[in-house]
């Protein structure tokens, strides 16, 4: 965390030019893969992230089924590449740490019940790493449930916050990650203002907290609303083809 020496904010603005309450740009890409039945790429900042879902199908082996709902199984994982110095490749206790909260921050929203005795399998890879990765990762990943066209109460929205150089700041970047006073990863469900994840590493004040919560809410539903009109633009391209298609199956018909 805070390492002295290090100026992290100078005349107002952050490291990396931003203001206090701005996220970094996002990009986010619907169906990219074509054997996954849902896919999402996104990026924030430099973090660029996949997300694939698989299912529902059936869970082997049987015991571990659930008669009643389908099990969600979410594995995280940051690719050798991802980080400036090569990570050991397979899982570590931070990824499946991260892999346990970002499928308790998802499985509020999903209509498990519809499904019993199948398993829902989520895999999000780490192409390229910037701190946030594991909000990155959730946001992600409810877009692909949503392309994978698994029942959902709504979106899962993902953002972190933090203090840094005593100011409470959104979206931090890997170097106020590395040298900030505190950072909190959120995850929400934002038409509820429901929290599904909360986590904190460092230390705010009560107040401080409060102003972190407002500030993660109002980044949140700027991201929902990329995250739907992402989807949206992906189904109306699909129809839009489908219509086409329609018009020349019509054509050849008529010659």
């Amino acid at each position: 965390m805070k390492k002295k020496g290090v100026q992290l904010i100078k005349d107002g603005r952050r490291i990396d030019g931003r203001a206090f309450d701005e996220l970094r740009p996002i990009r986010i890409e619907v169906g990219v893969l074509k054997r996954a039945d849902g896919s999402c790429y996104f990026e924030l900042g430099e973090n660029k992230v996949i997300a694939a879902v698989y299912g529902p199908r059936e869970l082997h082996p049987r015991h571990i089924q659930d008669a009643k709902r389908a099990i969600i199984q979410y594995r995280y994982n940051m690719a050798p590449f991802s980080v400036d110095e090569r990570k050991r490749p397979g899982p570590d206790r931070r990824s499946i740490e991260i892999s346990k909260v970002s499928r308790e921050a998802l499985e509020p929203v999903i209509m498990t019940e519809f499904y019993p005795r199948t398993t829902i399998d989520v895999f999000v890879e780490v192409l390229q790493s910037d701190a946030g990765t594991r909000t990155a990762g959730i946001n992600a990943a409810s877009v692909a449930l949503a392309d994978a066209g698994i029942p959902m109460r709504d979106l899962v929205t993902s953002v972190a916050v933090g203090k840094v150089d005593g100011e409470i700041v959104l979206d931090l970047n890997a170097y106020e990650d590395n040298y900030g006073e505190a950072d909190m990863p959120i995850a929400m469900i934002v038409r509820k203002n429901k929290i599904t994840m909360m986590q904190m590493d460092g230390k705010m004040t009560k107040d401080e907290i409060k102003k972190a919560l407002k500030l993660a809410k109002k980044a949140c539903e700027k991201i929902y609303q990329l995250q739907r009109e992402a989807l949206i633009a992906k189904y109306s391209e699909e129809i839009e083809r489908e219509e086409q298609s329609d018009e020349q199956s019509a054509q050849w018909l008529k010659v």
